[in-house]
């Protein structure tokens, strides 16, 4: 063959090949990494409570979102106020984009505080947002402990069940009971998800800490088991129409000097990150980003708006978008003098005296 057409014929093959591999990548560049996949979220509460809920009216619009529509399973794993989950996510979780996270914003404060039997590096998450950031906290004892006045509940040593030491609920207990002078609080910890409502309709607790989604899921109101308190806002003036009429006063009112107020500060800021959901440190940007997406038009979905309405009985979602979390994360103060003030509330120490 002459040399002249072997060249042709070498240089059109060439081409037919390199056409052929641009087709193949191309066919599958289109195909969403998430087509056929499934994802697991691990909850880093127990099943059935108000964590549960909310990460499941996520979800069931979340999964639309992500191009290829995956399946999202749930893996539940309560324990130490998250931080189970936490150790576990960020030491043996495949970085592959297939799995996620969803837990209490515990997970930071411990961090902060540098409580032990942390495992992690908040500063190395990927922060995907939360479903919800303004929060109205009510204290409320149950109506047949016959404390309906604060009077009646600074005297009674009331016992405050709660979450395990050093979540959320924990501090929070311990500080409101510190601000409203109560005497001799039994703050009795350890509660996971629908366990602290048993336990406070069995009466083996008087008081506790609740959003208004689990004040709505126990029916408190209508049955008119509760006698209300006080409020924690977040973020500070921040009120739940549903329980206005209560006129409760914000934690803030009780406190006394502007030492007391930078505690209350640093506690709404740990709260205001809300229930994180988040992927693994190592996961591809690409896969970042797409679930980033997901997460924003999710939060922007009147679907989602109605489905975590009806499942929380009535709460309103209030979503933060990931680099908000981030940011708020990235900024949280982390001085020792702030830290140290805080650390007062969030171990099993006596409270400070006032």
């Amino acid at each position: 063959m002459d040399s002249k057409i072997q060249r042709r014929v070498v240089a059109i093959a060439t081409a037919l090949f390199a056409f052929s591999v641009f087709t193949f990548e191309s066919a599958l560049s289109q195909t969403p990494f998430y087509q056929g996949k499934t994802i697991t979220l691990i909850v880093g509460s127990g099943a059935g409570g108000m964590g549960d809920i909310r990460a499941r009216a996520l979800a069931s619009i979340l999964a639309s979102h992500i191009p290829g529509k995956p399946t999202i399973v749930f893996d539940y794993m309560p324990g130490a106020g998250g931080r189970k989950a936490a150790n576990h996510f960020f030491n043996s979780v495949r970085p592959d984009g297939l799995t996620l996270l969803r837990v209490s914003s515990s997970i930071v404060p411990y961090a902060v505080l540098g409580e032990k039997g942390v495992q992690y590096d908040i500063d190395k998450f990927n922060y995907l947002g939360t479903t919800e950031h303004r929060l109205y906290y009510m204290f409320f004892t149950r109506k047949e402990a016959g404390l309906n006045s604060l009077d009646k509940v600074r005297a009674a040593g009331v016992r405050i069940g709660s979450s395990p030491v050093g979540h959320t609920g924990y501090i929070q207990s311990r500080i409101v009971a510190y601000l409203l002078d109560i005497k001799a609080p039994k703050i009795i910890p350890g509660y996971e998800g629908q366990d602290l409502d048993v336990a406070i309709s069995r009466g083996e607790v008087d008081a506790r800490m609740a959003t208004t989604g689990t004040a709505t899921q126990m029916d408190l109101l209508r049955k008119g088991s509760a006698d209300f308190h006080a409020s924690i806002e977040i973020p500070k003036g921040y009120k739940d129409d549903r329980f206005a009429h209560l006129g409760l006063p914000d934690i803030e009112q009780f406190a006394k000097s502007p030492k007391e107020k930078k505690l209350l500060d640093m506690m709404r800021g740990f709260r205001a990150v809300g229930t994180i959901l988040m992927l693994p440190p190592g996961t591809p940007k690409e896969l970042v980003g797409i679930m980033k997406n997901a997460v924003e038009k999710t939060h922007a979905d009147p679907v989602f708006h109605k489905e975590y309405k009806k499942l929380t009985g009535g709460d309103e979602p209030s979503p933060l978008s990931p680099d908000e979390q981030a940011k708020i994360v990235k900024e949280l103060p982390r001085d020792a003098e702030t830290v140290q003030l805080f650390k007062n509330f969030s171990g099993t120490a006596p409270l400070p005296s006032r």
